[in-house]
């Protein structure tokens, strides 16, 4: 059975720091592109960062310098580090796993950035 787990959200001030996780199962993780998205209310979904099967990353440029996108293919999870955050970060996380035909969501977890 396939999952992907988000966890480590939560309520943080701004210019605060929150890691995110996603623990991936029921697939063989290391061959996945892994992606964060996220949907703030009332927004579509965007792309926050990516790194594919052989490590290469990419983000939005709305994080880049703040966030870092990693991977454990031993763990079988992802990662995300997110500094300086700013209440514009506020939203649901998602991760998501891509490979050939293959694509895998999880359920989300919720970073809300407020003072």
């Amino acid at each position: 059975q396939v999952q992907l787990v988000e966890s480590g959200g939560g309520l943080v001030q701004p210019g605060g720091s929150l890691r995110l996780s996603c623990a991936a199962s029921g697939f063989t993780f290391s061959r996945y592109r892994m992606t964060w998205y996220r949907q703030a209310p009332g927004k579509e979904r965007e792309l926050v960062a990516a790194i594919s099967a052989g490590g290469n990353t990419n983000y939005a440029d709305s994080v880049k310098g703040r966030f870092t996108i990693s991977r454990d293919n031993a763990k079988n999870t992802v990662y995300l580090q997110m500094n300086s955050l700013k209440p514009e970060d506020t939203a649901v996380y998602y991760c998501n796993a891509v490979f050939a035909f293959s694509d895998y969501w999880g359920k989300g977890t919720t970073v809300t950035v407020s003072s």
